[in-house]
């Protein structure tokens, strides 16, 4: 009997001795459900079963992503790769766990994260977190850094030679010195308070985006494999992107930059300046465009006539008396409005869906050519004509404002009943003169004809009688402009 209880007593003090604590329930049914445990949590697990693990993941992905300690995992000492993502840790003691190249703790609520014993690291995603510091000094193998959506205020990449992804964005960080990173290929380090960003020496650099920071200069001299510049809303006063010839995507809005030279960049597809000083801006070698953003600028005059594979044009709010699109075949999104532009010539845009010209000083605007119109915004103008019979009215089905053009009576149309019933507020606006015909009879279906090259103003409606009348249709009336001319319209509906 002494023998069996001695025995009983060994089998339960070696299993006591090889298991290992696991408090959080969830983390336990996390590893009943990989396998690694049997039954429902008891708080322990064999160490046998998880010692020679060396690929976890237990994210919300694969679980409840209700764990909040993961205590135990000193125990996974043979354990490379861990993905405890999407939970509620506070905490994270990985210092047992010196064979890690893979860490995925992104999604918690950590406020400290200690990884100086895991000198094999080379994949750190900690995005999502509460952490004020981030010490990888260690880390020399690092060479993927996601720590972006944090508190950081400060970061050290001094000994991370071997970095080539960095992902800081939406952090504290007033400065950001990446010199000693020479295989750095894309840096995010968007949304901080950066007054200092040190690129010096990033050769390998191909993607970098650090909009929404308060730089008041940077340097991108030696970056001259950079694709994609996403630098918009600092405080550039100047911009010198000569060297970097390989430049796809440029976006450098909302800085304060009176020039701006792209006469080297001619892989541009992408190229937004707008919300600067431009008082001028040439993309005649820029070939390649596609999508050119450059509004809220000075701009007096703007030639894309080179640019014809151009599909989004935004020009809107500079100083434009003039728009000549004729080559641009290809485009597809037009927004000029807010100028002060007399004429606008569409007939060759067959492609275009978005016509936002708003605001201007068009008097006539003939679409009779655009069958692939979405969207019109043309409110705001001096429009006495405005076309719209172009065999596809039926798509016309977003907003569309004619609004404020009070000499607008007659907007010719594909079907009068289609119009009325469908054309109504309030995504479809016009003022309360304005009617539907399938022929005006103004000219305006001739484009750039008589009226469309006329700058002269209505004054009054008359009737045959010679009095004063407002707009009918199926009623010969008489037009009378401001330079003393006059001519007679007869509207059918």
């Amino acid at each position: 009997m002494k023998k069996i209880y001695t025995l009983f007593a060994t089998l339960l003090f070696s299993q006591i001795l090889f298991a290992t604590n696991i408090p959080d329930a969830n983390f336990e049914q996390a590893l009943i459900n990989l396998g690694y445990d049997s039954g429902t949590p008891d708080g322990v697990v064999s160490t046998a079963n998880i010692s020679s693990i060396n690929s976890l993941d237990v994210s919300s992905l694969f679980g409840n992503g209700l764990i909040t300690d993961i205590t135990g995992i000193e125990d996974f000492t043979a354990l490379t790769s861990l993905n405890c993502s999407g939970n509620q840790l506070t905490s994270l003691n990985l210092s047992n766990n010196t064979a890690l190249t893979y860490l995925n703790c992104d999604g918690n609520q950590l406020t400290s994260l200690d990884v100086s014993n895991n000198s094999a690291l080379s994949y750190l995603n900690c995005y999502g977190n509460q952490l004020t510091t981030l010490d990888v000094s260690n880390n020399t193998a690092l060479s993927f850094l996601h720590c972006a959506v944090n508190d950081l205020t400060s970061l050290d990449l001094t000994n991370n030679t071997a970095l080539t992804t960095l992902t800081c964005g939406l952090n504290l960080l007033t400065s950001l010195d990446v010199s000693n990173n020479n295989s750095i290929a894309t840096l995010m380090c968007q949304a901080n308070e950066l007054t200092s960003l040190d690129l010096s020496n990033g050769t390998e650099l191909t993607y970098l985006n650090c909009d929404y920071n308060d730089l008041p200069s940077l340097d991108v001299s030696d970056a001259i494999m950079l694709e994609t510049l996403l630098c918009g809303r600092n405080q550039l006063p100047s911009l010198d992107v000569s060297n970097n010839i390989a430049l796809t995507e440029f976006y450098c809005d909302v800085n304060q930059l009176p020039s701006l030279d792209v006469s080297n960049n001619i892989a541009l597809i992408s190229l937004n300046c707008s919300g600067n000083d431009l008082p001028s801006l040439d993309v005649s070698n820029n070939i390649a465009l596609t999508s050119l953003w450059c509004g809220y600028n000075l701009l007096p005059s703007l030639d894309v006539s080179n640019n014809t594979a151009l599909e989004l044009l935004d020009c809107r709010n500079n100083q434009l008396t003039g728009l000549d699109v004729s080559n641009n075949v290809a485009l597809i999104n037009l927004h000029c409005m807010e100028n002060s532009i007399t004429s606008l010539d569409l007939s060759n845009n067959a492609y275009l869906t978005i016509l936002w010209c708003g605001i201007n000083q068009l008097t006539t605007l003939d679409l009779s050519q655009n069958s692939a119109l979405v969207n019109l915004g043309c409110e705001d103008n001096h429009l006495v004509c405005l076309n719209l019979r172009n065999g596809n009215n039926t798509i016309i089905n977003g907003m569309f404002s004619a609004a404020g053009n009070l000499q607008l009576t007659c907007i010719e149309v594909d079907d009068v009943a289609f119009s009325d019933a469908n054309w109504v507020s309030p995504s479809f606006l016009f003022d309360s003169q304005s009617f539907f015909s399938t022929n005006c009879n103004n000219g305006c279906f001739v484009g750039l004809g008589s009226l469309s090259a006329s700058s002269k103003v209505l004054v009054k409606i008359v009737n045959l009688l010679g009095r004063e009348t407002t707009f009918k249709p199926n009623t010969p009336l008489i037009y009378v402009y401001d330079d003393g001319t006059s001519e007679k319209m007869f509207a059918i509906e």
